[in-house]
C-alpha cells in the first residue's frame, strides 16, 4: 500500500513539472513585456490669467491661498499631469509654479517658476519628491487626493478634475471614488 501512494505522489509531482515550469515561464515573458517608464518633455504653458484661476480649497492648514490655472491643466502621454498653481501668502506674496504629478508613484515636480513680469524659468533640477502633506504646501496633498490622482494609481482625465476643482471640496470626492 505505501509502494502504491509513494507511486501515485511521484506520478502526482511529475506530471505537476511542467506545469510549473510553464507558469514560471509565462511569469518571466510576463515581466520582460513591462516596460520601463520614460517621461516626457513638459512644455511651458503660457502664463496663467487671473480669469482662469480656480481656487483649491486646502482647509485651515494654512493662510495661503492657492489656485490651479484651468487652461493649464494637461495630462501627458507618459500619465504626468501638469499644471500651474498660483499661491498667494498671507502677507501677498505671489509665487506661480509649474509642476506635474505622477499617481501612480505619488509623487510631484517643479517644472519652471513664474516672475513677476510674466516669464518663465526652468527649475535648475527638477526632481520628483513624494506628494506629503505639508503645513505651508497643502496644494500638492490636495490636488493629489482629492483632484487630479482620484483613482491612486492613474490620473483623472483633466476635464473632470477641472469639474471638481470647480464645484469644490465635497464634489471631488462624490463623483470621482
Amino acid at each position: 500500500m505505501r509502494v502504491r501512494v509513494a507511486l501515485c505522489l511521484i506520478a502526482f509531482a511529475s506530471s505537476a513539472l511542467p506545469t510549473a515550469a510553464q507558469w514560471r515561464e509565462w511569469d518571466a515573458d510576463f515581466d520582460e513585456d513591462k516596460k520601463s517608464w520614460k517621461e516626457i518633455e513638459a512644455r511651458i504653458p503660457p502664463y496663467p490669467k487671473p480669469e482662469n484661476l480656480l481656487r483649491v480649497q486646502t482647509g485651515a492648514a494654512t493662510p495661503h491661498q492657492f489656485f490651479v490655472d484651468a487652461n493649464s491643466v494637461t495630462l501627458g502621454e507618459d500619465g504626468v499631469m501638469r499644471y500651474t498653481v498660483v499661491a498667494r501668502t498671507e502677507g501677498g506674496a505671489t509665487n506661480v509654479t509649474f509642476e506635474g504629478m505622477r499617481c501612480e508613484t505619488r509623487q510631484q515636480k517643479l517644472y519652471a517658476i513664474g516672475h513677476s513680469d510674466n516669464t518663465w524659468v526652468r527649475a535648475r533640477d527638477p526632481k520628483w519628491q513624494p506628494v506629503v502633506l505639508r503645513d505651508l504646501t497643502p496644494h500638492h496633498h490636495t490636488l493629489y487626493y482629492d483632484y487630479f490622482c482620484s483613482e491612486r494609481i492613474r490620473a483623472t482625465p483633466p476635464k473632470q478634475a477641472l469639474e471638481a476643482l470647480r464645484r469644490g471640496p465635497g464634489f471631488a470626492h462624490s463623483r470621482m471614488q
